[in-house]
């Protein structure tokens, strides 16, 4: 019997495929999509979401169709998860990270270790960066019980692409509920301003910009330069770091955007997130949902819940028999899970 999945519902993205190949790796019940990304510009399968379905089919030997770039409608049947090594190659800078994400909630919870190698963005505005990965998410994911580490071999930024980075992750039988409050005293923060084949001074502005408006110390900034990526590129990341968890925010820089507009829009969203007493901001409260609907039981406190969240949880409320508890607080919101 398949799950029935409208790609259009909520935001309308490609994350409502990605949570459904994601739980139907784990749960075994096949699903029917239609009207993939009929929220976006271009919709149907781009090349990143192509290679996510045919990742998730290598893991687990599930049996598509209908899965060609441009499709806007697709079956997935799968079979047994299998752990082991894996390589997927998006073949342009769309996002490995999210390729990585689609199929990590099974394989951290396989009956062995796996090693991926996955090529393609790794810093794209439309995806959580390797840095948000590596600092933000994984750490928290491994309070659960999986160890999963990555390492970045190479950048890979729009629209050149050409990015490439390893996984490897030692699963659990179980995920272990997370409980995370309100976030308690900042204990660092810093501005990171990363410069692919670029001068130093785009991130020297952009950090100058974010520093004044947050009124952190100069100390609490550092330029990372690279030509370690087939293109340009540029990033500056925010990071905030508690006892709970060290959350980053990320603004990337684009042709005809000055380096002064990044490093307020960066600021901005740091400023928000420092006005709260929430442990996650929007974009980790939506990663968030599904390692805890897994684990069957948890809690966290976020900024916002935005369109994706609130997508993601009527996805996973088609596969697993959860309940997301909403409550709004004077300065953050509350989510649980039950």
């Amino acid at each position: 019997m398949f799950v029935r999945i409208d790609g259009g519902q909520g935001e309308g993205g490609g994350q409502v495929l990605r949570t459904s190949l994601s739980l139907a790796m784990v749960t075994g019940q096949p699903f029917q999509i239609e009207n993939i990304r009929a929220g976006r510009q271009r919709p149907g399968l781009l090349r990143q979401h192509l290679t996510a379905v045919q990742a998730a089919a290598a893991v687990c030997g599930a049996a598509v169709e209908g899965v060609a770039l441009g499709s806007t409608g697709l079956t997935f049947s799968p079979g047994v998860v299998r752990a082991g090594e894996y390589h997927f190659a998006v073949g342009t800078a769309g996002s490995a990270t999210l390729v990585l994400q689609t199929v990590l909630p099974a394989l951290m919870l396989a009956d062995g270790p796996s090693r991926l190698t996955l090529e393609g963005g790794t810093h794209n505005p439309a995806a959580p960066p390797f840095d948000f990965l590596e600092r933000t998410f994984l750490p928290l994911l491994g309070r659960m019980g999986p160890r999963v580490t990555v390492a970045l071999e190479r950048y890979g930024f729009y629209p050149a692409g050409g990015g490439r980075f390893t996984a490897e992750i030692q699963p659990v039988e179980r995920l272990a509920p997370l409980a995370l409050g309100e976030r308690g005293a900042v204990t660092g923060r810093r501005a990171i301003g990363l410069v692919a084949n670029l001068p130093a001074h785009i991130a020297e502005r952009e950090m100058a910009t974010a520093i004044a408006q947050l009124e952190w110390p100069a100390e609490a900034r550092a330029i990372l330069g690279t030509r370690n990526s087939n293109g340009p590129g540029n990033a500056l990341m925010l990071e905030v770091e508690t006892a709970e968890v060290t959350e980053i925010f990320t603004a990337f820089g684009e042709v005809g955007v000055s380096a002064e507009a990044v490093g307020r829009h960066a600021a901005g969203a740091a400023r928000r997130y420092l006005h709260s007493t929430a442990v996650a901001g929007e974009h980790l409260a939506d990663q968030l949902l599904l390692p805890l609907a897994l684990a069957g039981g948890g809690e966290f406190t976020a900024v916002a819940l935005d369109g994706h969240a609130t997508t993601n949880m009527e996805v996973i409320g088609r596969f697993l028999p959860v309940r997301f508890v909403v409550e709004n607080c004077a300065s953050h919101v509350r989510v649980a899970v039950a």
